[in-house]
């Protein structure tokens, strides 16, 4: 049965929901606020540094967002009340949701230096929550889109989002040009690409989690490629480093999932032919 503590999570979680997903919609330029481009100087502008994605990559925002809104409506439902996945990460995601609205806020006030940091606490979060995930299986698909498929998206953007960021820090800090940072930042691609595999292993058994992080990472790769084959700075090995990410970014779910041999389906033994039958 329902608890009120139940029903006060559910409001809290939807009523904050909504808040952060304006508060964020906002920051980021919408509405008529400062885009985050545009925030610190240009320091995360799509030509910033040989991290950055291309601008088109930020609206894979509009997905998670929507992803989030249905995540808050999901979780309100009466019959969502007393679900043990529920009461386990709502508090959590609404956390992560926080995060990004404090993470917008830092950048919009010029603070650089901090904005990793938040990222860096954002991406634990989502971690966390994905560690849950795995162990409370959903009860349908609507369950698996709300919270597998949203929060597998918005961790592995997240994940590529914090490397950015902390790209941005480097070159703002240390007053070099955007086109600094090679070989570093070429290994910073191949990590993320390591990362995606680790994720996918460990992630294998829920495929909409799985597959929803591996998509956002290579969403993410493949347009810090398209930038440096397309726009300033340019840098041929750089293009190359993040798209192989990418594409390991997006097979690594697959493989893990298809692969695995916990997940296949025994093939029915051999029917004994009916000479040799013992009755």
């Amino acid at each position: 049965m329902p608890a009120v503590a139940d029903t006060t999570r559910q409001i809290v979680v939807a009523v904050g929901a909504a808040v952060a997903i304006a508060g964020a919609a906002w920051g980021s330029g919408a509405f008529g606020g400062t885009p985050i481009e545009e925030a610190a100087d240009g320091a995360l502008a799509a030509d910033a540094t040989l991290l950055a994605p291309a601008s088109t990559a930020f609206a894979i925002w509009s997905v998670i967002s929507a992803g989030l809104a249905l995540f808050a409506v999901v979780q309100a439902l009466p019959s969502r009340a007393d679900v043990p996945r529920y009461r386990a990460i709502s508090w959590w995601v609404l956390a992560s949701m926080l995060l990004n609205a404090v993470w917008i806020g830092v950048v919009q006030a010029d603070l650089l230096w901090l904005s990793p940091l938040v990222l860096a606490s954002l991406v634990l979060v989502l971690a966390k929550v994905a560690i849950t995930l795995v162990a409370t299986p959903a009860h349908n698909g609507l369950d698996v889109a709300a919270t597998d498929v949203t929060l597998g998206l918005y961790l592995g953007w997240s994940t590529v989002a914090t490397a950015a960021n902390l790209a941005a820090l480097a070159v703002g800090s240390t007053d070099a040009t955007a086109d600094a940072g090679m070989p570093w930042t070429a290994i910073a691609a191949g990590a993320l690409g390591v990362i995606a595999i680790i994720a996918a292993r460990y992630l294998r058994e829920r495929p909409g989690l799985a597959i929803g992080m591996g998509l956002a990472m290579a969403w993410g790769l493949a347009w810090i490629a398209v930038g440096r084959a397309t726009d300033s700075p340019e840098s041929l090995g750089m293009m190359w480093a993040a798209g192989l990410a990418a594409v390991v970014s997006f097979a690594a779910p697959f493989a893990a999932i298809d692969f695995d041999p916990a997940r296949r389906v025994a093939s029915p033994a051999p029917e004994a032919d009916p000479a040799e039958r013992v009755d």
